[in-house]
């Protein structure tokens, strides 16, 4: 009897279900969804100063007497040349235990050893080395390796001397650039490490950033929107130029007027509200990406192109909506 009772019933829900047919969903009823990352980068501004940087050469005192270009010998020119391209270690480069210099091509990077200790010098991640080539292999232990797993790998030389008061030069050729170092043993104090900061690298880096951030806000025209405040109930009239548009919708606050993809090699334009007794007006307006975004609502507007002969589509709110927004009557 309870079985009976339970297929009648479901029968009876069935019945019932079938007398509110679904209404049929068009295309219209959708649109692109974007993606918005919420944290996404800032464009950041960079401004290009004339502030010496502590290059090579920069801020060191002037030997006296110095040797005029004119008549300085080769030796001469050569020591010279050679003391100003040096770049010794400071405090104020010092990361931890690592002296983090300044890549600059062509300069001379001093590093300072001891017996029995071990001094590393780290490459740039994911910079691949080639070649190590020292002055002096007979008292100086030099190797390799690298550190990292499968998501990035660094190499790494290391230099050991096998007394002090020697001196050699060191030359690392990789896939990016080149080193030159000048190495040096003490009896006391060393360098545990020495790697290099990159300028332009950095510099490049910014600018892709600050690209990416342009293009995410190109794709995202508004934050917090939320798809049950959107309403559609738009339509687009009159002429069918290549730019006409292709969906219009507002949030209760904004007018976003989508155009097509052709819009960005075609001239944009200008949008005008109609009022209620027919007038015209220019109103503000922002683009973004694709989106022409208006900062008040309206009944009526038109997107005019040309002076004679006047290319006009009009977007005009249904009737039931405009009367809802303004109390019945047709504001512009």
């Amino acid at each position: 009897m309870l079985k009976s009772i339970s297929v009648a019933a479901f029968a009876a829900l069935l019945a019932g279900c079938a007398t509110y047919p679904l209404a049929p969903i068009s295309d219209e009823d959708y649109f692109e969804a974007i993606e918005v990352v919420e944290e996404a980068d800032l464009p950041v501004e960079i401004v290009e100063t004339v502030t010496p940087l502590p290059l090579p050469g920069q801020m060191k005192a002037v030997p006296t007497p110095r040797v005029s270009p004119t008549t300085s010998s080769p030796t001469q020119a050569i020591r010279e040349g050679r003391n100003l391209a040096q770049v010794e270690p400071s405090l104020e480069g010092y990361m931890n235990a690592v002296q983090v210099y300044p890549y600059t091509e062509g300069a001379l990077y001093r590093l300072y050893s001891a017996p029995g200790q071990v001094s590393d010098i780290a490459l740039q991640p994911g910079e691949e080395l080639i070649s190590v080539s020292a002055g002096d292999t007979v008292r100086w232990v030099v190797g390799d390796t690298t550190s990292g797993g499968p998501n990035g790998s660094r190499a790494h030389v290391l230099v050991k001397p096998i007394s002090a008061n020697l001196s050699t030069n060191l030359m690392i050729a990789t896939d990016r650039r080149t080193y030159h170092l000048e190495l040096e043993s003490t009896s006391g104090s060393y360098m545990a490490a020495l790697s290099w900061r990159y300028p332009q690298d950095e510099l490049k880096s910014l600018r892709g950033r600050n690209s990416r951030a342009r293009a995410q806000a190109d794709r995202t025209i508004a934050r917090g929107l939320t798809l049950a405040d959107l309403n559609f109930d738009y339509r687009v009239e009159g002429d069918r130029p290549d730019w006409r548009p292709v969906r219009v919708f507002d949030d209760g606050r904004h007018v976003f007027i989508q155009m097509p993809d052709s819009i960005a090699t075609t001239d944009a334009p200008p949008l005008f509200v109609v009022g209620e007794r027919g007038n015209a007006q220019l109103v503000n307006y922002r683009v973004r990406g694709q989106y022409y975004i208006v900062d008040r609502l309206f009944a009526r507007a038109e997107l005019r192109h040309g002076e004679k002969n006047q290319t006009v589509v009009r977007i005009v709110k249904s009737e039931a909506r405009r009367a809802s927004l303004f109390g019945g009557r047709d504001d512009g």
